[in-house]
């Protein structure tokens, strides 16, 4: 069924792209959300806020109204014209049986109006209102708190300089709400009122933007590798997703500016449910790379309450390991780890043991807990576990590509250049030792972030992650990464400055991990680099975006080779 979906205005190249992730998410994966159409109301903008969509049904509409971040509301059209004489013919000519449910006795009602581009006296307002009374409305009315909301929405010719999308005719819709934003969350998780700020921390409205293009639910494992003060993960942890995080900075992921203030307090602010782990991991040599051998003996302790507990039977293994299992099962629930050892930071609460089991005989141990023990045999799930291998339902992140903060690498310039060996710290030096670190080029940062993805990635889990673009590039084209085991399927482009901009990247991974594919991979990687963007080199784009132009300022000529976006009062929306 077709909706009008009215959107509010900014963020334009990001609307469409919400909805329809939200759709899939609503759809619970059922193939027909590829389906999802648009249309234009008659003579209005592509950047218009008005767009009609095709839905399966009502409760889909609903959802994706309530959980958007830039849906003003969907609404089912009883009618629309150009003149409210030509609006009157076509909702007396809509179905009864779509009406009079809406119409009944004992209901209550209430009929806002709206415009896009100008504003309503209430004086016109009620005038507007006077003239829907060929509608046998039998209900009450009910400004406060009615079951049915109707709306009456115009848009006009508000003339050039208004700086809006143009319109070539009125057009006036009359419809029934269906589903409504609630923007109130974007005011409590305003970025001035977090307790723990970095300089690269993620705006919150973005933020929950590119949660939704990651469809974070309850039951799913999203993971930032450079998660900074965790402002992202805290958008994913608000619509019930499990969250891991990891930085190259023992500092941010460890201590903050302090025991109450650092990313853990973030969460802790919001009410929120604590990351399964925050890691001080490097993106190009990650904990969980080949190679790397882990201990399979794991303690369980269920209580007599059916809550089960884990904890580390081998120095070697991580607490990590433990909870991505459990979160990979969908086994999770409530608050999901407590801290209490440094390599093992706390205990699985909340989780439902039926059908976990293990592939070998565990040894068992109370170590001081009270709990009736209980032994479980699993078969065949550890395999894929072993090398942690398609464990996160998304990965969210903000990568950085040296605008405001350039990437790390682990090694040095004297590692790096093969000046030094590698070298092991002493144990006594451990505690406070912060590794070296060198430059890490935006295009080596993407390659390793695309094969994290690949390995770590469940089968149609997404990657969402933003990329720098030059807008004063000569190409109009833009080239993003590829890589064989993923799908583009969404560009969002927001624009910072006249210089550049950066695309929010959505892809989708249609295809496992193999050897080949990661050989296919590398030679990607290697023509992307030699062939397409090379002021991706460290310091190249920092360059290009806030160093000066001979040509502009010898001319004053400020136009760029880039077709550029329309304005809309005075900005990039």
């Amino acid at each position: 069924m077709w909706y009008l979906c009215m959107f509010f205005h900014r963020l334009l190249d990001y609307r469409k792209a919400e909805v329809e992730s939200l759709a899939q998410l609503f759809l619970d994966g059922k193939d027909n959300w590829s389906s999802l159409e648009w249309r234009l109301p008659l003579h209005h903008h592509p950047d218009s806020p008005f767009h009609y969509v095709n839905l399966p049904s009502e409760d889909i509409a609903r959802n994706i109204a309530n959980r958007s971040i830039l849906v003003k509301g969907i609404y089912e059209i009883w009618g629309e014209g150009s003149s409210y004489e030509e609006l009157e013919e076509c909702i007396r000519s809509y179905p009864d049986e779509r009406k009079l449910p809406y119409l009944e006795p004992g209901t209550t009602f209430k009929i806002t109006v709206d415009s896009f581009g100008k504003v309503i006296s209430f004086q016109d307002q009620n005038d507007r209102i006077k003239r829907f009374t060929y509608i046998p409305f039998k209900g009450q009315v009910n400004l406060k708190n009615p079951d049915h909301k109707f709306w009456v929405m115009e848009t006009d010719d508000y003339g050039s300089s208004n700086g809006l999308p143009p319109v070539e005719g009125r057009r006036i819709f009359f419809g029934r709400e269906v589903g409504g934003a609630n923007r109130s969350l974007l005011p409590t998780y305003q970025l001035k009122s977090r307790n723990y700020l970095g300089p690269t921390a993620m705006d919150a409205e973005m933020a929950f933007l590119m949660a939704n293009q990651a469809l974070a639910t309850p039951g799913k494992l999203v993971y930032d590798p450079f998660v900074g003060t965790g402002s992202i993960l805290v958008a994913a942890a608000h619509f019930g997703a499990m969250t891991m995080g990891a930085d190259i900075d023992i500092r941010v992921v460890r201590d903050g500016r302090g025991p109450d203030c650092n990313v853990w307090s973030n969460f802790k602010q919001y009410g929120l449910p604590m990351p399964v782990g925050l890691l001080r991991a490097d993106n190009n040599l990650p904990p969980w790379r080949p190679g790397l051998k882990e201990s399979v003996l794991i303690l369980f302790l269920v209580n007599p309450d059916s809550r089960l507990y884990a904890r580390e039977a081998d120095k070697i293994i991580r607490c990590l390991d433990v909870a991505v299992l459990l979160g990979h099962l969908k086994k999770l629930r409530g608050e999901m780890l407590v801290g209490f050892e440094s390599q093992f930071p706390g205990s699985a609460r909340g989780v439902d043991t039926t059908g976990v089991l293990l592939k070998s005989h565990a040894i068992l141990s109370q170590f001081g807990v009270h709990a009736k023990v209980h032994e479980h045999v699993l078969n065949g799930l550890l395999s894929s576990w072993l090398g942690l291998g398609k464990v996160f339902d998304a990965i969210i992140c903000d990568p950085p590509y040296g605008v405001r903060a350039g990437g790390r690498k682990s090694g040095g310039r004297k590692l790096l250049k093969g000046t030094v060996d590698p070298y092991t710290v002493p144990d006594d030096k451990r505690t406070d030792h912060i590794p070296s670190t060198g430059a890490y080029s935006l295009v080596e940062c993407v390659h390793d972030l695309l094969d994290l993805a690949a390995r770590m990635l469940i089968m149609g889990g997404r990657l969402v992650f933003f990329y720098p673009v030059l807008r004063e590039d000569d190409n109009v084209e833009n080239h993003f990464p590829e890589h064989p085991c993923f799908k583009l399927i969404a560009t969002s482009e927001q624009i910072l400055s006249s210089r550049y901009s950066r695309v929010l990247l959505t892809m989708v991974k249609i295809s496992p991990y193999t050897e080949e594919i990661a050989e296919a991979a590398r030679i990607k990687h290697i023509d992307f680099r030699e062939n397409h963007l090379k002021w991706l080199e460290d310091g190249n784009l920092h360059s290009a975006v806030f160093s000066p132009d001979p040509q502009l300022t010898a001319t004053g000529d400020s136009k760029l080779g880039k077709e550029p976006k329309p304005k809309y009062r005075g900005k990039y929306v």
